[in-house]
């Protein structure tokens, strides 16, 4: 059995999903599943087959690399595991913080400064800069 033949619940979840940019190799015996999906709820999932076809990740054959897309003007979710997540002024933790959002707060995404920094505005219309790794899209 090949490696697309045993991932072929995974590959095919991801195209349905509405992944973007996906590509599926192999290399070095490795399959590799990469591309965007619309959503953490998709990525979730698509763990959870994962691990139904090999529990624990435990075979080291397969590598998911799937990001979530949020479009700017979209809305986006403060993921921080409890605590509030600051915005700052600019991009960086030396900038002064300006506001913060609670967790589980939707917020909107106004433009995304680089991979790790992303300019958003709170519903009181606070806006600054907060670490995009505690947000996550909203569909």
């Amino acid at each position: 059995m090949t490696l697309q033949e045993k991932y072929t619940e995974l590959i095919d979840a991801a195209k349905i999903s509405g992944a973007t940019d996906l590509q599926v190799f192999e290399q070095s015996s490795v399959l590799h599943i990469e591309g965007n999906v619309p959503s953490g709820e998709v990525k979730d999932q698509l763990w959870a087959i994962y691990d139904k076809i090999d529990p624990n990740f435990a075979s080291s054959d397969l590598v998911m690399n799937v990001n979530t897309v949020v479009t700017e003007g979209g809305k986006v979710k403060v993921i921080t595991k409890g605590s509030n997540l600051n915005i700052r002024k600019g991009p960086g933790t030396d900038q002064p913080i300006v506001g913060k959002a609670a967790n589980g707060e939707i917020i909107t995404l106004i433009s995304k400064a680089n991979d790790l920094w992303w300019l958003v505005r709170t519903i009181d219309g606070e806006e600054g800069y907060s670490y995009a790794q505690y947000l996550e899209p909203v569909v």
